[in-house]
């Protein structure tokens, strides 16, 4: 079966990284359904990665709705590939919620003694939790004939592991073939060391899980890692300048000085500063972080604050399209809204290579 007759539902579409990944893999994105307004903004400026655009909540289709939107009465496969929202689940959901953390590092910068506190394990309210049984519902009165989840890798904490275990046993119950894989972006050409959890479901067999491509290490017939200096080469100069990249106010002095691939830690005794102004491990570590040429960066941030990094090695905030470039996004890729609006769809989106090679590979059962 041509890849191109084998269809996508992309849910919680977001910047668009799991349909234009689909669309590489040589899939047909037939729909793209998400509630952010500024995210759909984004689908219709990049049309020909993501189908129909739908701006609306998942919650109020039907799976058999979405498939006659998508491809009709046509008796063709159809992927159903989404990634529910992953605040409920990401690390600063149970360990900074309460305070006490942010509490713990202003007494220590401050020179006073204090507990460090113990990471709550009840779970916080909050409405998203539910969207992964949405996710599934659609995937199940869809009568999709696979499927790819994605998340971040704190979904298997103990207190979120409930809802990942459901979600494996509906599936498994279903009579899907399950594959789980814990994936690293870097792995697969992807110059920023971003990991999620990816379920793989076929009704035909088990997907195979994707052999990685690059490696830090030298691997035989592996490629090297790509580094945030391969893929932001392309964006120097005035050509792409934007200003809210300029970095002011009262740590700029001290990110010039941090070293590439160092941060705040830089300006500390432990560091051997002669005038240090802070202390080590009373800051988050992505306090001044900076990147490195040489290195895939870090994770990006979907809402950072005016000092998290990664910033550039020039000392600078990162340009739009590097940081769409670090995520893996074709060139041209435009990205709607305002800087903290692009910057919340680049930290929020699924690397576009790693999606495309998880899409492949359920593809690959269905051929």
């Amino acid at each position: 079966m041509k890849a191109s007759k084998i269809n996508v539902i992309d849910l919680f579409a977001g910047a668009g990284g799991l349909s234009v990944g689909a669309a590489q893999a040589g899939a047909r994105v037939a729909l793209s359904l998400e509630l952010d307004s500024f995210a759909c903004q984004t689908l219709r400026l990049n049309h020909e990665y993501h189908g129909e655009v739908i701006e609306g909540d998942v919650a109020e289709f039907s799976g058999d709705d979405l498939r006659h939107r998508a491809i009709g009465r046509k008796k063709t496969p159809l992927i159903v590939v989404g990634g529910p929202p992953c605040q409920p689940f990401s690390k600063a959901a149970y360990w900074t919620q309460s305070g006490e953390d942010a509490a713990y590092r202003r007494a220590r910068a401050a020179g006073k003694s204090a507990e460090k506190p113990s990471r709550p394990t009840l779970v916080k309210a909050d409405p998203r939790r539910d969207l992964v049984a949405e996710y599934w519902r659609i995937v199940e009165e869809s009568n999709a004939d696979g499927f790819v989840f994605e998340n971040v890798p704190s979904i298997k904490h103990p207190r979120n592991r409930p809802i990942y275990d459901a979600l494996v046993k509906r599936a498994r119950d279903s009579e899907y073939h399950v594959t789980e894989i814990l994936a690293t972006a870097t792995d697969f050409g992807v110059a920023q060391a971003r990991s999620r959890v990816v379920l793989l479901g076929s009704r035909r067999r088990p997907p195979a899980v994707p052999v990685a491509t690059h490696s830090a290490v030298g691997e035989s017939g592996l490629s090297p890692l790509v580094t945030a200096g391969d893929v932001l080469h392309e964006y120097r100069g005035r050509r792409f300048f934007e200003p809210e990249e300029v970095v002011t106010g009262r740590w700029a002095r001290h990110l010039e000085e941090v070293p590439p691939g160092g941060n705040y830690k830089a300006h500390t005794a432990w560091a051997g500063h002669p005038n240090p102004t802070f202390e080590t491990e009373t800051r988050f570590w992505n306090f001044l972080l900076k990147l490195a040429k040489d290195r895939p960066s870090w994770t990006l941030a979907a809402s950072p604050g005016p000092w998290t990094g990664p910033f550039h090695w020039e000392s600078r905030r990162l340009r739009t399209p590097e940081l769409a470039a670090l995520q893996g996004f074709p060139f041209a890729y435009q990205v709607a809204g305002s800087r903290r609006e692009r910057v919340r769809q680049m930290g929020n989106a699924v690397p576009v290579p790693l999606a495309r090679v998880m899409v492949e590979s359920v593809m690959e059962t269905l051929s």
